[in-house]
């Protein structure tokens, strides 16, 4: 397949790296100091699951020079997302489609708005990752993708893209339900990055406390029910077994978004506890934890 990583960074690094590792037409969409380490040294991934080192991999920062692809990952910061979409012009053909890996569930809209919606498939990556150094992602845990269409059809493109992911040696799965599929990754996601953020402590310090946990839980609580109130219908387990995953984490694990306060870079906040607490006044669903979380680090939503 020919790919296209919109967005280099740790999971758009990750993913492409054994995509391309597995022979198929990678190309990375990068900037900066990481494109420059791309270009002259390559990609390395350090990762429990086996390390890989490309010393050459197809990198650019102009998309115009790729030509239209089979798949876009768009693999960028919820903040940079509306610039990434009106870029992808050059990228599309009849039968691309753009997967959005963003963490939360505002994405798909944001990006059908530029490239269509029947070019666009929603996603959601289950991975920790970090880039460690330019040209350099250490990887700790977890590696699946889970994509899907509106409609919730086995398309043949999508088809054709789990085989590839599979291929690669990562976990890929088509969604009949992507809708529902991105609200529990989101009521999770936005649940522990607001407590590892607002706490500044990694997933072993949260859950090994009564009352931090029990914030964790209740802060988990009003996401589902926010998400009950615009229409999804979680599956029952997703209590106990979001509760299992906290006490499987590693340690030390820490979310994107403290990595990102901790390294002085912008957050996600508004698209998720922000999000939490917006979408919770439209539907008239109190969120007190997501609203302190969200007013607590709202200063330092913008680096410096």
């Amino acid at each position: 397949m020919k790919i296209a990583i919109c967005g280099s960074g740790a999971v758009g690094g990750y993913f492409g790296a054994r995509l391309a590792a597995a022979g198929e037409d990678v190309t990375f969409i990068a900037r900066g100091a990481h494109f420059d380490a791309l270009q002259t040294k390559g990609l390395r991934i350090t990762s429990p699951k086996g390390d890989v080192h490309l010393p050459e991999v197809k990198v650019t920062d102009r998309v115009a020079d790729i030509g239209p692809v089979d798949v876009v990952l768009l693999t960028v910061k919820l903040y940079d997302v509306v610039a990434a979409a009106a870029s992808l012009g050059p990228l599309m053909g009849p039968e691309t489609v753009v997967i959005t890996l963003q963490n939360g569930v505002e994405a798909v809209e944001m990006v059908g708005k530029h490239v269509g919606n029947e070019h666009v498939a929603g996603g959601a990556a289950y991975i920790v990752a970090v880039i460690d150094a330019p040209g350099h992602i250490r990887h700790t845990v977890a590696d699946m993708l889970v994509f899907g269409e509106h409609n919730g059809e086995r398309s043949p493109r999508l088809v054709a893209f789990e085989e590839a992911g599979r291929r690669a040696g990562f976990q890929a799965k088509v969604s009949e339900d992507i809708v529902t599929d991105l609200w529990i990754k989101f009521v999770r996601l936005t649940t522990w990055s607001g407590l590892t953020t607002v706490t500044r402590s990694p997933m072993g310090v949260i859950r090994s406390d009564p009352e931090m946990l029990a914030l964790m839980m209740t802060a988990l609580d009003e996401a589902i029910a926010v998400g009950q109130a615009r229409g999804i219908q979680f599956p029952d387990a997703v209590i106990p077994e979001t509760a299992a995953m906290i006490q499987g984490f590693p340690f030390d694990s820490k979310s994107s978004m403290l990595e990102a306060l901790e390294r002085g870079q912008r957050l996600e906040l508004p698209w998720l506890s922000g999000a939490v607490s917006r979408l919770g006044r439209e539907s008239g669903v109190p969120t007190p934890a997501h609203t302190f979380i969200t007013t607590v680090l709202t200063p330092f939503v913008q680096p410096g």
